[in-house]
């Protein structure tokens, strides 16, 4: 077996695995099948394993083949990723910060936990918003500078992430004008009747809601939940219903969204991390969000 890899063998097997089978390869590739097989042929050849198997009148991966899959994804991604990181490289007065955002995070509460890295003044922020479990696989493979949720990195010891508190908030009750004097009168036990908007459960704080209503004695109206908070607040301003956010945005929900004050959701707080993939943060920008917690 030749354990010395060709990356232009490894490239077809990727583009037959993709385009599932050997003809739409070559047409992609604009190259003859014969071709496209041989390649793939000395590939099997240099692993010494097979990574296509027949099925019906194409082709299916092998076990071989689907692990030979994930390595090549990960390679091509980050060759797809080059021109990008070399252009930037040259723009020296450049501060690229690379952010990954939980879709459990309030979304209210973004800027102000970035609020440190925004005075940067050749700063370059990219934000990508996705679940949580995806973003520490990204943060692993190091697409990432750091991740904001609210939610520490489970522990596992195959990724070495390493989670830094950034804070945390009081939660109150917002209502639209339509819906404020019903809510106040009799709060908390008011939840009852009017209509409740609830972040769902990739949201941590919602077991805490929850488990908030429950020492209550309160079943809450739910009519709605909203994986972005941003989006509830939307609904809720809109007159859909009243609903739970942060303290610390109640000005600004006040005065953007025009809702009223409530009351507190007593003894629930929201916390929020930056998850990172050394206990040590290198990232200057990474350094500042923390710093100015500490401070």
């Amino acid at each position: 077996m030749n354990t010395e890899l060709n990356y232009k063998h490894l490239y077809y097997f990727w583009v037959t695995a993709k385009e599932g089978g050997m003809s739409h390869a070559a047409e992609r590739l604009g190259l003859a099948v014969q071709t496209v097989s041989a390649q793939v042929r000395l590939l099997e050849q240099s692993l010494g394993h097979a990574l296509f198997k027949p099925a019906g009148r194409g082709l299916a991966l092998t076990e071989a083949g689907q692990a030979a899959l994930q390595v090549a994804e990960q390679i091509f991604h980050l060759g797809e990723q080059l021109p990008a990181a070399v252009r930037d490289a040259t723009r020296v007065s450049e501060v690229r910060l690379v952010v990954g955002i939980s879709d459990g995070l309030p979304k209210l509460a973004v800027r102000d936990l970035l609020e440190p890295a925004l005075a940067e003044p050749n700063l370059r922020l990219q934000c990508h918003e996705d679940e949580f479990d995806d973003l520490l696989a990204d943060l692993a493979l190091h697409r990432l500078d750091v991740v904001l949720a609210d939610r520490p990195a489970p522990a596992n010891p195959n990724l070495r992430l390493y989670s830094h508190a950034l804070g945390s908030s009081a939660l109150g009750w917002y209502a639209p004008k339509a819906w404020l004097a019903q809510a106040r009168e009799d709060f908390p036990n008011s939840l009852a009747t009017v209509p409740v908007l609830l972040p769902t459960a990739h949201a941590s704080v919602r077991l805490r809601i929850d488990q908030w209503f429950e020492r209550h004695g309160v079943l809450p109206r739910v009519v709605g939940e909203f994986e972005d908070s941003a989006l509830l607040a939307t609904f809720g301003s809109s007159g859909m219903g009243v609903f739970p956010a942060s303290e610390g945005m109640r000005d600004r929900l006040l005065a953007a969204y025009g809702l009223e004050w409530i009351g507190p959701c007593d003894g629930v707080r929201e916390h929020f991390y930056a998850i990172g993939t050394a206990r040590k943060v290198q990232h200057p920008l990474v350094q500042r969000l923390l710093s100015a917690t500490a401070g």
